[in-house]
């Protein structure tokens, strides 16, 4: 039987995990807090967190709503990419992390340790032969050359072949044995069992996606087409700075990677730990 944690160890924990949250939250702290500034008293004083009530207004969120120019349609372009390709990445990923743990094949380790390999270089060693692949594929500027270099990623697959070890593979021949499909013992048994491995996931994929900024830089051409971190770049130039809506829209997006941990925090716990120990 596991052995319950000592009281000194227990406030330690609580008391390390308050001041991780105090860390976390002083930056989202300054950002609100400046929302409600004017762009020029941020110029002078920068981020603080204290406020004058006496100065504060709420006229930055009043310009967002009503003259925030093509922010909104940022804002648009990140929200269906990052769903498109948080949803289409968990999909690849989970057949072919399936495929590693659930069948026996030629070649399966060598290509197993080439994800592992994929996992250990930076993407910017990659950039390059992505951008050149991606120009003769005549894929520039679309939404597709933002996605597609990253349907098959290597730190998710990874993460479902080990959560999908620890399912029993009695469950895939009890399905065979009752004639499903190969197809119907993904999407009927093992699907519903990664549910929290999904989720951790969608988070983790979720953030990734949302605040990508260098490979969109690269690939997207028209502002129409820019993702919300490259929009609320172009807002400081050397030719004006327009820090009243910078200020505030990266205040507002915080809030979708808010509301995606907010619906799927009670299986990330669960999905982050579920394949760390297998027995």
């Amino acid at each position: 039987m596991r052995r319950s944690k000592s009281l000194p160890a227990r406030i330690f924990l609580t008391v390390l995990f308050v001041l991780l949250s105090i860390v976390i939250l002083i930056p989202i702290w300054a950002i609100f807090i400046g929302s409600f500034q004017d762009g020029s008293m941020l110029i002078r004083n920068g981020l603080n967190l204290s406020i004058d009530f006496s100065q504060a207004s709420l006229d930055n969120f009043i310009m967002l709503f009503t003259n925030s120019g093509n922010y909104f349609r940022w804002f648009f372009n990140s929200m269906v990419l990052t769903v498109v390709q948080v949803v289409l990445t968990l999909l690849i990923s989970s057949f072919v992390s399936y495929g590693f743990a659930a069948y026996d094949f030629k070649f399966k380790t060598p290509l197993f340790i080439c994800v592992l390999l994929i996992m250990s270089v930076p993407f910017e060693m990659l950039m390059l032969p992505l951008y050149v692949q991606i120009n003769d594929m005549s894929l520039s500027n679309t939404y597709t050359a933002v996605i597609l270099p990253f349907l098959a990623h290597a730190s998710t697959i990874f993460f479902f072949r080990q959560y999908l070890t620890g399912i029993p593979r009695e469950i895939i021949e009890a399905g065979r044995i009752d004639g499903a499909t190969e197809y119907g013992i993904f999407f009927k048994l093992i699907m519903p069992i990664m549910k929290p491995s999904f989720a951790a996931m969608a988070i983790l994929n979720g953030m990734n996606s949302w605040n990508n900024f260098l490979w969109p830089l690269l690939v997207l051409r028209s502002s129409s087409k820019y993702t919300l971190p490259i929009g609320l770049n172009t807002l400081v130039t050397p030719y004006g700075n327009n820090y009243d809506l910078l200020i505030v829209g990266s205040f507002f997006s915080i809030v979708p990677i808010l509301v995606l941990y907010l619906c799927f925090q009670k299986y990330f716990v669960d999905g982050m730990t579920a394949g760390a120990v297998k027995g």
